[in-house]
């Protein structure tokens, strides 16, 4: 009964699960996609995210992407932005992930919720470790291709989820392994970076 039931609501847990995703990299792309979506009718969005698709919403969310676009392929400036939006992401995972089940009860809305703002949280980590990793590179393109690959990734990611959900759930699921794996990786990576940066002599001019 739980397997059917699961696989019942498998498009709105596939939803749920992308917006949450790529709130951790793009939060204002997949406020302003899913707005545009639901404004042009190429989808229905649930009752609790039609304000998405209002047009103030929209301007909103479209002057926040631009913002975002131009920050995030700025080397240094790009961890100062994912520092900031560490406080703006993870919530608006969760709320994203909980509305698409607003239809539901108080304790699915909350488990959604808590599931969205944890896939949000652990993406979101993964980023921002990775861009102060890349931040050490002397050269400057890596900040803007990483940046360019996360607008792709991310639309990507949404349609997929829609028109797929089963092999989204299935490629999250390894994304977000290989996100643990890579995570612990660049936190030994900086921890290193940290001991040798401690242990360099200072020496006087």
């Amino acid at each position: 009964m739980f397997a059917t039931t699961l696989t019942d609501h498998l498009p709105e847990i596939a939803l749920a699960a992308a917006l949450a995703w790529g709130s951790g990299l793009r939060v204002y792309l997949v406020l302003f996609l899913t707005g545009m979506a639901g404004f042009w009718g190429w989808l229905e969005l649930p009752a609790h995210l039609a304000v998405l698709a209002h047009p103030a919403v929209l301007g909103a969310s479209g002057l926040m992407l631009l913002i975002e676009c131009g920050a995030d392929k700025l080397p240094w400036l790009d961890s100062v932005w994912d520092a900031i939006h560490t406080f703006i992401r993870i919530p608006a995972g969760a709320a994203l992930a909980a509305a698409v089940f607003g239809g539901e009860s108080t304790t699915v809305m909350t488990a959604a919720a808590i599931l969205g703002g944890s896939i949000t949280a652990g993406t979101h980590f993964t980023k921002a470790g990775s861009r102060a990793v890349i931040n050490t590179s002397p050269e400057p393109f890596s900040n803007a291709l990483a940046s360019l690959g996360e607008d792709v990734i991310v639309p990507t990611g949404l349609w997929l989820a829609l028109a797929h959900p089963a092999l989204f759930i299935a490629l999250l699921a390894v994304f977000l392994l290989l996100a643990v794996l890579l995570l612990r990786l660049i936190l030994r990576g900086i921890g290193l970076l940290a001991t040798r940066l401690r242990s360099k002599p200072i020496t006087g001019g």
